[in-house]
C-alpha cells in the first residue's frame, strides 16, 4: 500500500509550510515552552520569599505607627511614596508572580548570549 507524498515528506508539506517556516515555528514553540517553564520555576522559588518580605515590611510600618502615634499616616504614606519613586518597587504589586517571572526570564533568555564582533580586522 503506497503512502501519499505528503505523508512521506512530513508535516511541513501537510501543513503547507516551507522548511524555514517550519523551523521558525518549532523554534518559537520550544522557546515559549522554555520561557513558561522558567517563569514557573522563578515564580515558585521567589514568591514565598517576597510575600514574607512584604508582610515584614507592613508589620514594621504598623509597629512604627504604634510606637509613634503622633505621626500622621498620610504624611508617612507620602514619605514612603517618595521613597518608592526613588527606585524602590511599588509595595502594591507582587513582583514574582507568574507575569513578573515571565518578564524576568524572557529578558534573561533574550539578552544573554555570545557577543559576536562585526568589526573588520
Amino acid at each position: 500500500m503506497a503512502r501519499s507524498t505528503a505523508a512521506r515528506q512530513g508535516c511541513c508539506v501537510a501543513l503547507r509550510l516551507g522548511e524555514d517556516n517550519a523551523r521558525f515555528l518549532l523554534l518559537f514553540v520550544v522557546m515559549m515552552i522554555y520561557l513558561l517553564l522558567g517563569a514557573g520555576v522563578f515564580s515558585l522559588l521567589e514568591s514565598s520569599n517576597e510575600l514574607a518580605e512584604r508582610e515584614a515590611y507592613f508589620s514594621a510600618v504598623r509597629q512604627f505607627l504604634g510606637s509613634y502615634p503622633s505621626v500622621n499616616r498620610s504624611d508617612l504614606d507620602s514619605l514612603l511614596a517618595r521613597h518608592r519613586n526613588a527606585g524602590i518597587p511599588d509595595d502594591a504589586r507582587i513582583r514574582w508572580d507568574f507575569s513578573g517571572s515571565f518578564h524576568f526570564v524572557s529578558t534573561i533568555v533574550t539578552t544573554i548570549g555570545e557577543q559576536k564582533s562585526h568589526a573588520r580586522l
